[in-house]
């Protein structure tokens, strides 16, 4: 079947029902969409189906054939890097780095969704982001940052 990720055309040869994550990862070679729990409950595999994140753990690679499929590696990258992954390091979020990549693309697709969102917007649609170093007022900050509100936040977890 063929995909398109990260504007560029791809043929895999799997069944339909394999997740799309094992898809990208095994058989695309895109590592930068991590497996986490396997349940859709942890946030590290989202990936943009159409601008709208997913998660990829449980996403059934039939199931976005003919969709834009965005992965991080597709988000950005050295040479350019996007706003919010500019931002990330502006405000030192990362620290183990593996939920990044899906939380990046979770602030994406909510910026694309509300270019300026509250707190209380962020903190509701990241809070399906599990970071296990505690980066949350970080992330909130970054997010802030890149949105031009001007908030900085309360500095609360969500």
């Amino acid at each position: 079947m063929k995909l398109k990720v990260n504007q560029e055309e791809r043929e895999v040869d799997v069944p339909e029902d394999v997740p799309l994550l094992w898809v990208l990862r095994e058989e695309l070679g895109l590592n930068g969409t991590k497996y986490g729990c396997g349940r859709a409950l942890c946030g590290a595999c989202t990936v943009h189906v159409d601008g709208a994140a997913r998660r990829s753990c449980v996403t059934a690679v039939g199931d976005v054939v003919g969709r834009e499929i965005t992965t991080i590696e597709g988000l950005g990258g050295e040479a350019r890097l996007h706003a919010l992954q500019q931002a990330w390091v502006d405000h030192n979020v990362p620290q183990c780095g593996y939920c990044q990549p899906g939380q990046l693309l979770m602030a994406a697709a909510l910026l694309h969704s509300n270019p300026r969102p509250t707190d209380a917007d962020i903190d509701a649609v990241m809070a399906g982001s599990i970071c296990r170093c505690g980066t949350y007022p970080r992330i909130r900050r970054a997010i802030h940052a890149v949105a031009g509100s001007g908030s900085e936040g309360d500095g609360g977890a969500p």
